[in-house]
């Protein structure tokens, strides 16, 4: 059974890869499908995404396929035979906003399952926005992304 795990993942970090491990033990596969969001404005191309989250989840192998995509995601998950949705919740805010999404995307296919998991303690804090930000004025974002990403932000 798959999973697809959708975001901007720009950039990955250590609360997404928590996340996919977790999400491991319930499911053979986690397709990481990294979307293009025109409210996000990604900084990082999408090829570029796909390369550094290949990158840091190679210890996964085959149980883990990074792919990107532009269409629904209910359309994009019946393409990857799944009907399961993966998200994390931090927050009470996430919790309104994940619920309001998997309600619409139900609503435009019934046979969709959303599978919400907290996150861990250790990352419940942690963002790709606060992330960035703390990359780009010059901050140490070593504890909060895998090694690979650290240098991608330094290049």
């Amino acid at each position: 059974m798959n999973v697809v795990y959708p975001g901007s993942f720009n950039p990955i970090t250590n609360g997404h890869t928590d996340l996919i491990r977790r999400a491991l033990s319930l499911f053979d596969k986690v397709i990481l499908a990294i979307g293009t969001s025109a409210q996000k404005n990604p900084d990082v191309y999408l090829k570029d995404r796909i390369d550094l989250c290949n990158e840091v989840l190679a210890e996964y192998g085959d149980r883990v396929l990074v792919e990107g995509f532009n269409t629904l995601l209910v359309d994009y998950a019946r393409s990857r035979n799944t009907k399961f949705i993966l998200r994390g919740l931090r927050t009470v805010t996430d919790f309104d906003y994940e619920f309001q999404m998997a309600e619409m995307n139900q609503s435009l296919d019934p046979e969709i399952e959303y599978v919400f998991l907290p996150t861990s303690k250790e990352c419940s804090f942690i963002s790709s926005t606060l992330v960035r930000e703390i990359a780009e004025l010059g901050g140490d974002i070593s504890q909060f992304v895998h090694p690979a990403v650290v240098t991608a932000f330094r290049n």
